[in-house]
């Protein structure tokens, strides 16, 4: 199935992970895919693996950076039609709130809530020229919805659901859908060396598992693709069920 076969895909903090997967997914339904990441060799890397791929290293705390990646991927691919906001930092929290610094919770938020913002900016104008088809797929996390800690990566997860339904609001009138995924704890090299706590996360998930960057890109996919052409400013839950489902509890009120 080629749902995306002439369309051209940029999608950020892409060398690993989650992003990856994307990019991965999206290609093998017809894309071709730019792959950035602030780390140019290793988004380069993985390009040469995905087919009909390209990459760019692109810093989405840094406009100029952004708008060359926007640049070259519709330089590259003759249209742009998909963005996707995957680049993410992650700061961890203080012992005490009141000793967490401004440098940290600042990154947090440039990359996550502002890269994703710079990005849109830069994209929409092609975006919007898609013939319809135009599309955004932002990717929060459960974190914006309830507390897992980290205060400053919650907080711009939290701002970029925002950000997703108000920029959906704008850009329906150019044609263009925005959406989001919120994904639970998935196994991707961030969990590296954690392998015991990933093990143990897996029982708090009604489905029993922690998710993989598979199951995120296959969200990604079908609300980037025509099958949802009638959503936007949604924010899909990829989660096990974990946000629904009080598994501690029931496990405790089953009990003997």
């Amino acid at each position: 199935m080629d749902r995306f076969e002439g369309y051209g895909v940029l999608i950020t903090g892409a060398g690993q992970g989650i992003g990856e997967a994307i990019s991965r997914r999206l290609a093998s339904e017809g894309a071709r895919v730019l792959v950035t990441d602030l780390d140019g060799e290793r988004a380069a890397a993985t390009a040469r693996t995905i087919p009909r791929a390209a990459s760019f290293p692109c810093d989405v705390a840094d406009r100029d950076a952004v708008e060359a990646a926007v640049a070259y991927a519709v330089e590259e691919f003759g249209t742009l039609d998909v963005l996707v906001n995957n680049a993410y930092s992650c700061a961890l929290d203080t012992p005490l709130f009141e000793d967490q610094p401004d440098d940290t919770w600042q990154r947090d938020l440039d990359i996550v809530l502002t890269g994703a913002f710079r990005c849109a900016r830069a994209a929409l104008p092609h975006l919007a020229k898609a013939g319809g088809r135009g599309a955004i797929v932002n990717i929060g996390s459960v974190n914006a919805e309830q507390d897992f800690g980290n205060h400053a990566y919650s907080a711009a997860k939290a701002g970029l659901a925002s950000l997703t339904r108000t920029l959906a609001g704008d850009a329906a009138r150019r044609g263009v859908r925005v959406n989001q995924v919120n994904p639970g704890t998935i196994r991707t090299p961030a969990w590296d060396g954690r392998e015991r706590q990933l093990d143990a996360l897996a029982g708090v998930y009604p489905l029993g598992r922690v998710g993989t960057p598979d199951d995120i890109a296959a969200a990604v996919a079908f609300l980037a693709s025509s099958d949802a052409s009638w959503i936007t400013g949604t924010t899909l839950r990829v989660d096990g069920g974990l946000l629904a489902v009080n598994t501690g509890s029931a496990q405790v009120l089953s009990a003997d």
